[in-house]
């Protein structure tokens, strides 16, 4: 099975919500108390899914809200270099800042971040602020959960799905749970559950699934069986190093098989994962190849020091791709 998506839309992919800046240690193995050094890095899910697509060769664009500072150039620099379209990114004119993400990297295994997401400028976007013109000419718009966490910047991620959906723009929806920002489980659950009952595709780890409908031991066919009954047409529930497993509304289900890699540091992986498998499928490969890419292409990104720069080619992930199908042969 393949996603129909329409071929005469001039965007392959314009991503909305959160741009911000990754502080991530230099030095390894040790605590974040005891770390001198961090190197900067864009960073936020749906940047780093626009970053990813467009290093992949896609058109992507951007919509979001920067702060009027040092950080908000960096950003917008970087991801208009890089290929993303920039030109619906707005200037907050109200002295919000850009969110900074502190990570720690004690060992491979051990891996946290420390945010600083109090009143962020990405949260400020305003449902005034989102272009129906700019999002009717997209094959795919790109939601985060993150940007559902708080109002005006939910409003405007409500308004953009809803002109997704008027204008045959196809909604991925990428869980990206974070817990901070969000006032409690029933609200993040009611609004996660509101946007991927409208969502084409669904796109998280079981984890996040769990979140979405607040519980704690939820089950893929629980989760597959409610979402069909509404508008996805494809599941992608991520199980970590177990690998993915991917749902299609016709019944068929398929898995990915994690690839084994030497990891530096455990984030990065879902947005390089949703880079590459929206690539995939934008390109018109079957769901079953769109999973082998989005594995390749968070290992290749686990294994490296940051998230957004470390956005794979499509050669690096063919590359990694054709390696481990020759040791599986060679070992059977």
């Amino acid at each position: 099975m393949k996603i129909e998506f329409n071929s005469e839309k001039e965007f392959d992919i314009i991503a909305i919500g959160r741009a911000c800046i990754d502080l991530n240690a230099v030095e390894y193995n040790r605590p974040m108390e005891e770390t001198m050094t961090f190197k900067k890095y864009v960073g936020g899910s749906p940047a780093n899914i626009a970053i990813g697509t467009s290093k992949l060769g896609l058109k992507a664009g951007f919509i979001g809200k920067l702060s009027d500072d040092q950080h908000g150039r960096f950003i917008e620099q970087y991801m208009r270099e890089i290929g993303v379209d920039t030109s619906y990114i707005v200037v907050d004119q109200e002295g919000h800042k850009s969110g900074l993400a502190f990570t720690e990297i004690k060992s491979p295994e051990e891996c946290s971040i420390l945010m600083y997401r109090d009143e962020v400028a990405d949260l400020f976007l305003t449902a005034s602020e989102v272009s129906e013109e700019y999002i009717k000419k997209a094959k795919v718009l790109l939601v985060s959960g993150t940007a559902l966490a708080k109002s005006p910047s939910r409003e405007a991620v409500l308004k953009a799905v809803h002109l997704a959906k008027k204008n045959d723009v196809k909604i991925i929806f990428e869980l990206d749970h974070r817990p901070y920002t969000w006032a409690s489980p029933d609200e993040t659950s009611a609004y996660y559950t509101l946007v991927a009952e409208q969502a084409n595709v669904v796109v998280g780890t079981r984890d996040e699934f769990d979140v979405m409908e607040n519980s704690k031991d939820g089950s893929n066919d629980d989760t597959v069986n409610h979402l069909f009954n509404h508008s996805p047409e494809l599941i992608v529930i991520k199980h970590g190093v177990e690998g993915s497993y991917a749902y299609t509304k016709s019944g068929e289900v398929f898995r990915g098989q994690a690839y084994l890699t030497k990891v530096l540091k455990t984030f990065g992986a879902g947005d390089s994962y949703a880079s590459a498998f929206l690539y995939a499928l934008i390109k018109g490969k079957d769901i079953e190849t769109a999973l082998k890419y989005g594995s390749a292409s968070a290992a290749i990104v686990v294994s490296k020091h940051s998230s957004s720069e470390a956005m794979p080619t499509v050669e690096e992930i063919e590359k990694l791709i054709a390696e481990y199908s020759k040791e599986t042969v060679t070992t059977k």
